[in-house]
């Protein structure tokens, strides 16, 4: 291993340290790291080689300064020429200063007016910039001084989205943002304050809204209803049969319901010609571009529901007059029309869903109002007119797209109530028939009169026919007025059928169904109190009859009436038929029954006029006079009843006969009567005989042999059993039935007995009896004792 000389380490370390290559730290740390002593080595190295360099740097000073001194006297030498250029520089600067002191001044001027040019400039530019903003804000300002306010908004978006960014940082600027918050709520303010005069004003014209929408309505179905009669005739169809039909149904369907405010008024007026929608839409804008709609469409809907409210409301007094009615509608359907032209020309104002839960909030208040009110009319013509209304009404809203069954389910209830009215009126127009009737076949003198008379009532009857002028029909003036009143009603009830979209079956049903009820309960009721008055005689009663069964035969001719309105066939499965025939029968029995009641009251009354001498010895030879009046009166009563169905003066003629019969019987056995003599037995079997004779003739035709003489057999038996005196004969055979006097009742037979047997001394009936046969007395009460017996037995028998 070879040793380095430290002497050449020490050298190579200088000359690393002078050509700075290497870090000087690593240098000399290797320096001293070597071997001991090597810090003083080492400086004793660096001491020479610094006296060399001082050496060489001497070498190189002594080779220069000859140099540097020439260049030293030089310079002295120029020193005196730089004075005298001093000099003369400052005196060139002082002379140059004095003469730029103008151009200074002219120099300032020219940089202040270029200064000022650039701020002109700068100026013009923000000007430039601000001009628009000034010029739109201007344009704000005026739009909303002219109300023009979705405009002011769009100019308002125009400033905040495009103007005002660009010179934002300005003062001015940022007083104009400030002041837009403040310039959309007035908008809103003054938009709402308009709305709310809109609603305002359109609350006060619904009603000429909605007249005007239901004159159209009711105009255009005119116009449908002709242009069908136009193809009817066209195509040779008839609806009616009866000549006088079409013109009532011309005058039912084309009565106006609103009278024409101006004949000459040819413009069809709309909702948008009567009503300036403007507010709503501007509104509506308004709110949508300031993002609140949902605001301004709950503040619109719940004020629409108040008025709706309102409008709902009916007055108290409207159920008095039609007018009342019209105006309710009117109002109803204007504010409905409004909402409808809301929907169509909105977008979400309002909704299909909230006008139809209006309408069904409106239709059940509208519903129970009118069931109410329309239950306060009394006047037929009120209800009929209040019909037509609610068929326009319902027509008119139908036409906007509003559903409206339930209004014309209510109008079958109002048909019901209207044929209730109805039904009054005609029971005070029959009662009035009846006053003015004189219950007298009717004169006919010539053949105009028969004629005329026909024309009103089909009257057919052969005998009649034949027979010459003057002549009498069999039924009183009563009966025609009657059957065209039938008529006049079935005329009125048709007029109520009349346009609520019912099929020719339906209003067929109708019109037989309100028919029947005037006559199974108008009619015959008035004829059933008609019977019962006091003042109906029997010879009106037989007329009553008499009529009740002409009107019963012309029910068939009622039924082609309605056929021939309807043109629905009477052999239809379902249809209905009229019930005249069980009522003119029950009329008809019922006056028979009155017949019967006042014809034994009228025998009661010569009945009570009879005046017996019950004491008498001998009878007068003759019947007594009262019984001749009954029986005279009977005749010609029973004369009367010729006109009558045999049946009724056959059971007319037997009650009255077996009613004298009974009153007679009741006459002997009367309990206050205590004495009868046989002289008055004598003359009341005179006047039995007289009734039986009366019986015998046949005062009404059709009784088989004596079947009418039968209601006296009971007085004839008593009679002949006290007159033959054959008590033996009686009780021998009394329970037989082949017995002689098989009607005698053996109670009967002892209360008249008793009062022919008196022991008084007032009583002389059977004085002769005690002076020439005192067993015969003896005999008397024997058959006293034996029918006492026989009664007895009788009573615990039974």
């Amino acid at each position: 291993m070879l040793v380095e000389d430290p002497d050449q380490t020490y050298e190579n370390v200088l000359a690393e340290i002078q050509s700075f290559e290497l870090p000087i730290e690593a240098t000399l740390r290797s320096v001293y790291d070597d071997q001991p002593n090597a810090h003083k080595k080492f400086m004793e190295k660096l001491d020479a080689c610094i006296r060399n360099h001082d050496k060489e740097i001497e070498k190189m000073c002594n080779f220069h300064h000859q140099g540097f001194v020439d260049a030293i006297t030089e310079l002295l030498k120029v020193r005196t020429d730089a004075e005298k250029l001093k000099v003369q520089v400052t005196d060139t600067n002082r002379r140059f200063q004095d003469a730029g002191k103008e151009v200074i001044v002219q120099t300032e001027d020219i940089i202040r007016c270029r200064i000022q040019q650039r701020n002109i400039t700068t100026v013009i530019e923000k000007l430039q910039l601000c001009l628009p903003v000034l010029e739109m804000y201007s344009k704000l300002k005026e739009q909303m001084s002219a109300k023009r306010y979705y405009s002011a908004l769009k100019t308002m978006e125009q400033l905040e989205n495009v103007y005002f960014p660009r010179v934002s940082q300005y003062r001015f600027c940022q007083l104009m943002i400030e002041n837009l918050p403040k310039l959309r709520e007035d908008i809103k303010e003054i938009s709402m304050s308009d709305l709310k005069d809109f609603l305002e004003s359109i609350r006060k014209h619904s009603d000429k809204i909605g007249g005007t929408a239901m004159k159209q309505a009711q105009q255009q179905k005119l116009f449908s209803v002709i242009l069908q009669k136009q193809n009817n005739v066209k195509f040779g169809k008839t609806i009616y049969i009866n000549d006088r039909i079409p013109e009532e149904r011309n005058e039912i369907v084309l009565k106006p319901v609103f009278e024409e405010e101006d004949e000459n008024e040819e413009e069809v007026l709309t909702v948008q010609d009567l009503v300036d929608f403007s507010p709503v839409y501007r509104c509506l804008h308004i709110y949508s571009v300031l993002g609140d709609e949902e605001t301004f469409e709950n503040y619109y809907r719940k004020q629409r529901k108040k008025q709706a409210r309102l409008v709902l409301q009916p007055q108290s007094n409207m159920h008095e007059t039609v007018d009342g009615y019209r105006r309710y509608f009117t109002q109803i359907v204007g504010f409905f029309v409004v909402e409808d032209h809301i929907l169509h020309v909105t977008q979400g104002l309002v909704t299909r869903a909230y006008t139809d839960e209006l309408w069904n909030m409106a239709l059940s208040k509208i519903i129970a109002v009118l069931r109410a009110h329309s239950s306060y009319c009394t006047d037929p013509d009120l209800v009929l007119e209040l019909k037509n209304l609610i068929v326009i009404f319902a027509d008119t809203l139908q036409g906007y797209g509003f559903p409206v069954n339930r209004l014309f389910d209510l109008l079958f209830e109002i048909r019901d109530q209207y044929n209730e009215t109805l039904l009054k009126k005609w029971a005070g127009v029959f009662r009035d028939i009846f006053e003015e009737d004189n219950y007298s076949p009717i004169p006919i003198v010539n053949e105009e009169e028969y004629k005329t008379v026909i024309s009103k009532f089909p009257f057919q009857d052969p005998d009649v026919e034949k027979q010459s002028f003057p002549k009498k029909l069999p039924m009183s003036q009563s009966v025609p007025h009657i059957y065209i009143q039938v008529k006049e009603f079935i005329y009125a009830s048709l007029k109520f059928s009349e346009s609520l979209h019912r099929s020719s079956t339906e209003v067929d049903d109708m019109l037989r169904k309100s028919t029947n009820l005037l006559l199974t309960r108008t009619l015959s009721s008035c004829l059933l109190n008609l019977i019962k008055k006091p003042h109906i005689g029997l010879t009106e009663l037989v007329q009553i009859i008499i009529n009740t069964t002409h009107l019963e035969q012309a029910c068939k001719y009622l039924e082609d009436f309605i056929t021939n309105i309807t043109n629905i066939s009477q052999e239809t499965v379902h249809t209905t038929r009229l019930y005249g025939l069980s009522t003119f029968k029950d009329a008809r029995h019922a006056a028979e029954g009155e017949i019967y009641t006042k014809l034994n009251q009228k025998i009661d009354e010569f009945v009570q006029l009879a005046d017996y001498d019950w004491t008498m010895s001998e009878p007068d030879g003759r019947a007594s006079g009262y019984l001749m009046d009954l029986i005279n009166f009977l005749r010609s009563i029973f004369q009367v009843f010729t006109h009558l169905p045999g049946k009724v003066a056959q059971t007319a003629c037997m009650s009255a006969c077996q009613h004298l019969s009974t009153s007679l019987m009741q006459m002997l056995l009367d309990s206050e009567l205590k004495q009868i003599s046989m002289g008055a037995v004598q003359q009341f079997n005179l006047d039995v005989i007289q009734c039986e004779l009366f019986a015998s003739s046949e005062p009404v035709p059709g009784f088989q042999g004596d079947t009418l003489q039968l209601a006296f057999i009971d007085l004839r038996q008593l009679l002949d059993l006290f007159m033959v005196w054959d008590w033996s004969t009686y009780l021998a055979d009394y329970g037989q039935p082949a017995s002689k006097y098989l009607r005698v009742n053996p109670n009967t037979a002892l209360t008249l007995l008793e009062k022919m047997k008196d022991t008084s001394k007032k009583n002389n009936i059977f004085a002769q009896f005690r002076k020439n046969d005192r067993d015969k007395q003896k005999l008397i009460e024997t058959v006293v004792k034996q029918l006492r017996s026989l009664v007895n037995g009788m009573s615990q028998h039974t």
